[in-house]
């Protein structure tokens, strides 16, 4: 199966903060497991990420919002007879859970790192360049040094109080790209652009193109259109250009 790269765009502020959230959720993932300090650096750093977006942004409020659209168009499949209803049953027992965990007055996603004395020390210094060297942060530089278990046990449970943010995010945001079918289209010039109908918002542009590809999509949009140009790059110290060339490319319009 060819290898493909996917790029993303999206349409309306709820969906950028949930992309930019699964971003550094994938990121403090990758890391947290890892057994260096190194790797346990960057998992706290990206943790802290998580939970300034949680805090800045109306982040539950979005999910809940989202989740609640989801029960109802899965509600209106509990009818179609070739749809896998014990399936289907538990994708919204679970979506259930999580809405009803989001609701709660005293869930508040964090605490656990905002109550701790040794990430409130690190948060004051990470902004600074070099900040959190071992002279400026003895704890910490003791901290790294503990066994990796150790380390992992305290990452796991600052991490504890996200998965139901991360859990919950991670069902919206598959049934958004899964509410598509996609097209084949071409780009002449390199250029693209479609309008997008009033009655059904488009939230999320992705396009799909062979790794080996040669382009790049920039993409932008608005409330009536979309515009997508393929850009060339040849090295990295010279300015991107749009191609000349007609490019095939597979487009998906997520609507939900």
């Amino acid at each position: 199966m060819e290898k493909r790269v996917i790029y993303e765009q999206p349409l309306n502020e709820r969906v950028r903060s949930f992309l930019r959230l699964e971003h550094l959720f994938n990121i403090a993932d990758h890391h947290l497991p890892q057994d260096s300090q190194w790797d346990s650096r960057i998992a706290i750093s990206y943790l802290l990420e998580i939970l300034d977006l949680i805090t800045r942004s109306d982040l539950k409020s979005d999910l809940i919002k989202e989740l609640e659209k989801h029960t109802i168009t899965l509600d209106v499949l509990k009818n179609n007879p070739n749809v896998d209803h014990q399936r289907l049953n538990d994708i919204l027992s679970n979506i259930n859970d999580y809405l009803n965990t989001l609701r709660d007055s005293e869930f508040q996603p964090g605490q656990s790192l905002k109550n701790d004395e040794l990430i409130t020390s690190i948060k004051q210094r990470v902004s600074i360049p070099g900040g959190t060297c071992n002279f400026d942060l003895p704890a910490f530089h003791h901290w790294l040094h503990k066994p990796a278990q150790s380390r992992h046990d305290d990452l796991n449970n600052w991490k504890q109080d996200f998965l139901v943010i991360q859990e919950s995010l991670t069902i919206a945001l598959l049934m958004l790209r899964n509410s598509t079918t996609p097209v084949i289209e071409n780009a002449e010039s390199g250029f693209y652009q479609q309008p997008i109908e009033s009655k059904l918002p488009c939230q999320l542009i992705r396009v799909f193109l062979p790794d080996d590809c040669n382009y790049f999509p920039e993409i932008s949009g608005g409330k009536h259109r979309f515009t997508i140009r393929f850009m060339e790059q040849s090295s990295t110290s010279s300015r991107p250009v749009q191609t000349d060339d007609a490019v095939e490319f597979e487009l998906h319009c997520c609507i939900l």
